[in-house]
């Protein structure tokens, strides 16, 4: 249960969701973007409902998934939590919330040990279990504010804005806007543009 909200803010939210006015987002869309809804569209045949004529575009997606595995109370999850303690160095752990600046996994020994600690507990279902991204580094220049021209290995993350308008269940707008590409120097596990780490970039499409 999120704690930003108090007994007020839930009952505010309530009153919102309940209410003729245009929500961005609704409670339903603001849902499609955990990590958990994640993980259950990655099973398999899932997909598949959703774009039943469409196996094409059902592959393409698949193409982009990294693995996602449940920490749900009961058999799946503790299979779950086994290889985590197996292998934690081959994955990491995500929350149920937006951001990723509670992601466990770039320590090696935080994998291990929070999944120790809550493997017989409902606390490891605010999590699900993702293999870890290995991107291949690229030499690049980086310049931060205040700061001289860096020459580094870099990786970089693409995100791509999108807007989605819908009437009930009819939907009335779904299109790309943009894109926002964040780099950062190979020796940073953590942080983004506002912790100083990362810095904005441009792709160069070829």
């Amino acid at each position: 249960m999120p704690q930003d909200y108090n007994e007020r803010g839930w009952e505010a939210r309530l009153m919102m969701e309940r209410s003729m006015a245009v929500k961005c987002p609704d409670i339903a869309t603001q849902l499609v973007g955990t990590k958990k809804v994640q993980q259950e569209l990655s099973r398999p045949h899932i997909l598949e409902k959703f774009l039943p004529d469409f196996p094409g575009a059902v592959a393409r997606i698949r193409e982009t998934f990294a693995g996602l595995y449940s920490l749900d109370i009961g058999e799946e999850g503790d299979q779950t939590v086994k290889v985590a303690l197996a292998n934690p160095e081959q994955y990491v752990l995500k929350p149920q919330r937006e951001g990723g600046d509670k992601t466990l996994g770039n320590k090696i020994a935080a994998v291990a040990k929070f999944c120790h600690m809550v493997r017989n507990t409902s606390e490891r279902t605010s999590y699900i279990l993702m293999d870890k991204i290995k991107p291949k580094p690229v030499r690049n220049c980086l310049l931060k504010a205040n700061g001289q021209l860096q020459i580094s290995e870099c990786i970089s993350e693409l995100g791509i804005f999108g807007v989605y308008v819908r009437q009930g269940g009819e939907m009335v707008l779904n299109e790309r806007v943009g894109h926002l590409l964040r780099t950062k120097a190979t020796e940073h596990a953590d942080g983004g543009v506002a912790a100083g780490v990362a810095v904005l970039d441009n792709p160069y499409l070829v």
